[in-house]
């Protein structure tokens, strides 16, 4: 399950809307009790994909490892990401199986059509080894914000 407050959930959809017709992307910081990831706080990242934006996203490196360090400092960890699918379903794609590497995170989908978020759906990227990965669909709960 991934806990999400209720202004994180509105931010990552606004990024998808102002970012259409390009996929946005970003990273999920919090805590993990359990099997439930708890995000304390959404890092708006760019797309730095070389391929279509429209269908592909990346994120630089160096801002995973900025993420890292400011989790760090602030007692949280990375505990998922998310992008946008433009004019798709908010369901993983054989790409994003692909390019998902961090096995117990969460990896958030919202849909944007004619630059309006639809849905968001949650995944939890599950497995022990890179070759027996799948991505399962999760319980989205928002929270109040605090």
């Amino acid at each position: 399950m991934l806990k999400l407050h209720a202004s994180d959930y509105d931010n990552i959809r606004h990024h998808g809307e102002e970012t259409y017709p390009n996929e946005c992307c970003g990273i999920l910081l919090g805590a993990v009790e359990g099997d439930v990831r708890i995000v304390q706080s959404t890092i708006r990242c760019k797309n730095v994909s070389s391929d279509s934006q429209k269908k592909r996203y990346d994120i630089d490196p160096l801002e995973v490892v900025r993420a890292q360090r400011e989790a760090h400092d602030r007692g949280l960890e990375i505990v998922g990401f998310y992008h946008s699918h433009p004019d798709h379903p908010a369901h993983w794609s054989q790409a994003d199986l692909e390019e998902a590497h961090w096995i117990g995170c969460s990896y958030v989908i919202t849909a944007v059509e004619n630059s309006e978020a639809t849905q968001t759906n949650s995944f939890v990227l599950a497995g022990r080894r890179e070759e027996d990965k799948t991505l399962v669909e999760e319980e989205l709960l928002l929270v109040a914000n605090c």
